[in-house]
């Protein structure tokens, strides 16, 4: 049992208790890029600890830190090389203690990341698996045998590209690895390994944290037998080789439910804390859902998690309804979380915006929508200025995917750039050096200081709609059911305890009238965010708007 004091008791308000969880919104930071405060181009925890502010007064909950951990950085950071420590790249554990504390006191809980399928190739571990095939973690990684011929043991692929299995002249075996060919995949099947990674987490919630985000959470497992995944046709010309193949055999495997059970065991010794998997299911979003089901049912696995169905370009009410309807039919029981944005995917305000002069309505309706659905929501740094994605010339790329696949795949650091926050400052107040990616021009112009000065700007619209859920129990924890609307309106019901919000949003660029029910009592919501009218019991909604209306007996 953790030394710490209850975690129910460290921050105040509707964020207490041991399911503060549910319904809450989680700010999402990519460290390299928040803040940096030493002035070698790259953001870091003390510039974090210095930011918090910001996340306090926006009305989130919770922050989740991409990884920190020390790592060789091939994936910046998702390849760990030690699960207890910090890269000097991010400051040091007393850096991360003080953070911690900063929070804490702001009323922000602590999520971190936890990047369990794989190591970095320079792990302790990885280096005496390597080293021979009778050492104690011979075992730990996931060897197999050359076939005959001397190729790979089967037809796996890298989401990376190329084949998931590179060869070792030491062990004179092949070893597996779903990303980079530096980031082994541990081998979940040995109990040894899922005790070491249950024990390093253990490391961080006797430091006081609150939670994890687990990174790719359905790879943990690989098929036994090694047998070949079946060709996907219907996607046989993806410029990535990995979507071409129905993932069977590499991942998805019932084996994992256990492991998250044990998992959850773990965390229930701490109090109130969470978790939340990250499903890697892009080319199939409604097997994603059926994972994040599978994983959150039962109150004894995941306390949530997402997958990428809404980090995708489709963009309507029917594909919304679809997805979110599909999981409370899976798990009535379960819980979701959902993010329109994060750090590996173009960012949602580029992805369904059809010109930059509709980015900005975009992103109004986009928090709308997001910050009223059933489940935890996710908000990745910059959302709230409304960023779009970066252009970055092939030259300034960091990201090996990009650099492999451009210009058919540009890779992730177009949504990875520094956050901007002073309009007026070189660099924009991210760093007194040159950044590790470059700040467009674009981007400085939405710095979070003009914004904060702007009463219609994105960043007042993202407070008002934060502040607007925090005040509505219908919104944090209520049921949800569709109605029926035109067809580019989507439209719900959020109930807690008798009280009912209608919510409906307008995602065209027509403006939109429909008849609401006139046998109950209607009367629209008096927040900022409503920019719809409801007239004689007839909802009108203008393009890209949204209308939340209070629905009587």
């Amino acid at each position: 049992m953790s030394s710490q004091p209850d975690r129910a008791s460290v921050v105040g308000d509707h964020r207490s208790g041991p399911e503060w969880w549910r319904g809450a919104v989680v700010y999402q930071i990519y460290p390299r890029s928040y803040q940096d405060s030493n002035g070698d181009g790259v953001g870091d925890i003390p510039g974090i600890t210095a930011r918090l502010g910001h996340i306090a007064d926006l009305g989130a909950d919770a922050v989740w830190l991409s990884p920190f951990f020390p790592s060789p950085m091939k994936d910046f950071g998702y390849d760990v090389s030690d699960y207890r420590g910090v890269d000097p790249l991010f400051g040091t554990l007393a850096d991360f203690d003080a953070m911690v504390a900063e929070a804490h006191r702001l009323g922000l809980r602590v999520i971190i990341d936890q990047v369990l399928s794989h190591t970095s190739d320079l792990h302790p571990w990885f280096h005496e698996s390597r080293s021979g095939r009778a050492n104690p973690k011979a075992d730990w990684y996931v060897w197999a045998d050359a076939r005959p011929d001397g190729t790979p043991p089967n037809n796996w692929l890298s989401v990376f590209g190329g084949p998931a299995w590179q060869w070792d002249t030491g062990r004179n075996q092949y070893y597996l690895h779903n990303f980079l060919a530096e980031q082994p995949d541990l081998n979940f099947h040995n109990p040894e390994v899922q005790a070491a990674v249950l024990a390093d987490m253990r490391f961080w919630l006797e430091r006081g944290v609150d939670g994890f985000r687990l990174d790719t959470v359905n790879f943990y497992f690989h098929g036994h037998h090694l047998s070949d995944n079946p060709a996907r046709p219907e996607m046989s010309n993806d410029p990535n080789p990995y979507n071409r193949q129905v993932h069977t055999h590499d991942k998805n495997q019932p084996d994992n439910v256990e492991f998250l059970r044990k998992f959850r065991s773990l965390l229930d010794e701490y109090g109130a804390t969470t978790s939340v998997g990250e499903v890697g299911e892009e080319t199939d979003p409604v097997r994603g859902i059926e994972i994040m089901a599978e994983y959150t049912t039962g109150g004894d696995k995941l306390h949530m998690a997402y997958s990428f169905g809404f980090l995708s370009e489709r963009f309507s009410p029917s594909y919304f309804r679809d997805q979110i309807s599909l999981f409370e039919s899976l798990a009535p029981n379960g819980w979701p979380s959902w993010s329109f944005s994060n750090h590996d995917v173009t960012r949602h305000v580029s992805r369904w915006a059809a010109s930059r002069e509709e980015e900005p309505r975009i992103a109004r309706l986009a928090a709308s929508i997001l910050l009223s659905l059933r489940g935890t929501i996710c908000l990745y740094q910059g959302e709230e200025l409304g960023l779009p994605e970066a252009e970055l010339a092939y030259e300034d790329l960091q990201d090996p995917v990009g650099i492999r696949f451009w210009p058919k795949l540009k890779g992730r650091d177009g949504c990875r750039t520094p956050m901007v926050w002073q309009v007026q400052v070189p660099e924009a107040g991210f760093t007194d050096a040159r950044p590790w990616l470059p700040i467009p021009e674009t981007h400085r112009e939405m710095a979070a200081d003009r914004q904060s000065e702007a009463s219609g700007s994105i960043l007042a619209h993202y407070k008002a709609m934060l502040a607007f859920r925090a005040g509505e129990p219908a919104l944090t924890k209520g049921s949800i059911a569709f109605v029926g609307a035109p067809e580019n309106v989507l439209a719900f019901e959020r109930t807690q305890e008798g009280s009912t919000l209608l919510c409906a949003f307008n995602m065209s660029a027509e403006p939109a009238d429909w008849p609401l029910r006139e046998e109950r009592r209607l009367s629209p919501v008096d927040t900022p965010v409503n920019d719809g009218e409801l007239k004689g019991g007839q909802a009108h909604l203008p393009a890209f708007g949204a209308l939340f209306v209070r629905v009587g007996g």
